[in-house]
């Protein structure tokens, strides 16, 4: 049975991006329709759940939006003459919404306004609920959308799909914005929350709206796809008490097999149809590695290694060489993943994860004290509770 919530949420989602769009595209003001989309999801998540969804909620919305712009922007005859005419439905393009998506990830905005502006304006979420996804202030989430909105209108960002030209280096802006939305709600990087459905929600969401947009970016599928084969594996990464319960510990008689089947064909007629693998296939490659292995000791790490490799070769990262060295370590054995380890520990000395990989490589070689020393550090920088917890029980 759908949850009441979940229901009411999706709806919203839906349609506050439909009605930003038509009326941005409508209107030409970017502000000004935005606070015309809050105000209108601000009254239906008060008065929805004890009145019910109204059966045409587009109709509904639009119907509250206008209302709005009439009462508060009388002294504007030209934009009150504008909002008059207004008729509903607008059915509004595709275009729109995806117009609406490049504007809101525009590399003008910092990645904390592109993020923010992204959840107000495409995924109808309020200040509030974006201040409980990210665990900061309302007022904090408050100042980066005005900053947001009037950089959009200072720097007169255009309201557009980019030019093919521009369009690879804007597709990634956009994918790395709904990447760290994922990463952020898969694994809570701050606060007391170990991660949150909603923001994993909203970026899949996002996601499948993209790929529905753009069906012919290989890199939306390979995102949608990584997202999918992760939140397949959801039902055994957390313990009824909230422990987290790593890969390889995992029950996998928990997963969804189905959408791990659904997944994986997705990304393998993408990758024979395109032939033009980048970085998010490759993760989803790799995740499609871990979820097809019927056990920890099936799993493939020759073909993981190969596709960190070429992973590299996109992302020449620390982060990137980390994970690969874990990889390294179930084939050549602790100390070549270690040596691999050293090269990259100045770079990542303040990322909580090196500190708690590398006490994991040490263990494996014997060097407990220091693997005791390297879960102490790894501890010093997380807030995150399932990983508090996990590293507790190791130091003690």
């Amino acid at each position: 049975m759908t949850d009441p919530a979940d229901e009411l949420a999706r709806v919203v989602r839906e349609h506050a991006g439909r009605l930003a769009a038509s009326l941005m595209s409508l209107l030409g003001d970017f502000a000004a329709a935005e606070d015309l989309v809050q105000d209108a999801v601000e009254t239906a998540l008060r008065r929805w759940p004890h009145e019910g969804i109204p059966d045409r909620p587009d109709a509904w919305l639009f119907t509250v939006a206008k209302r709005r712009g009439l009462d508060v922007l009388r002294r504007q005859e030209n934009y009150r003459s504008k909002l008059a005419h207004l008729q509903w439905p607008v059915r509004p393009e595709p275009d729109d919404r995806l117009r609406l998506i490049f504007t809101c990830c525009h590399p003008a905005l910092s990645r904390e306004a592109q993020i923010a502006l992204t959840l107000r304006v495409v995924c109808g979420l309020t200040t509030a609920q974006i201040a409980a996804a990210f665990l900061v202030g309302e007022t904090t989430v408050a100042q980066r959308i005005t900053r947001a909105k009037r950089k959009v209108a200072d720097a007169a960002i255009p309201y557009r799909i980019p030019r093919n030209d521009e369009l690879p280096e804007r597709v990634n802006e956009v994918l790395t914005v709904i990447y760290l939305l994922f990463n952020e709600g898969y694994l809570s990087s701050t606060g007391d929350r170990a991660h949150s459905r909603d923001l994993v929600d909203d970026a899949e969401w996002l996601t499948t709206l993209l790929a529905g947009l753009l069906p012919n970016e290989p890199e939306v599928t390979g995102l949608l796809t990584l997202i999918r084969l992760h939140r397949a594996r959801v039902a055994a990464r957390f313990t009824a008490d909230g422990r987290l319960v790593l890969l390889r510990d995992q029950d996998r008689a928990q997963w969804n097999q189905a959408a791990i089947a659904d997944a994986t064909t997705l990304l393998t007629r993408t990758a024979r149809r395109h032939h033009s693998p980048g970085p998010y296939q490759l993760q989803a490659a790799i995740a499609a590695c871990h979820c097809e292995a019927p056990a920890w000791a099936d799993t493939d790490w020759q073909q993981i290694v190969v596709l960190y490799d070429l992973l590299l070769h996109f992302q020449p990262t620390p982060v990137t060489r980390m994970h690969r060295a874990v990889a390294v370590r179930y084939i050549h054995g602790p100390q070549e993943a270690l040596a691999e380890l050293d090269a990259i520990a100045t770079a990542l000395d303040g990322y909580p994860l090196f500190h708690a990989v590398h006490a994991e490589l040490l263990r494996a070689d014997d060097r407990s004290a220091e693997a005791h020393e390297a879960d102490r550090r790894a501890l010093e920088l997380t807030s995150n509770p399932a990983q508090l917890d996990l590293l507790m029980s190791r130091l003690s």
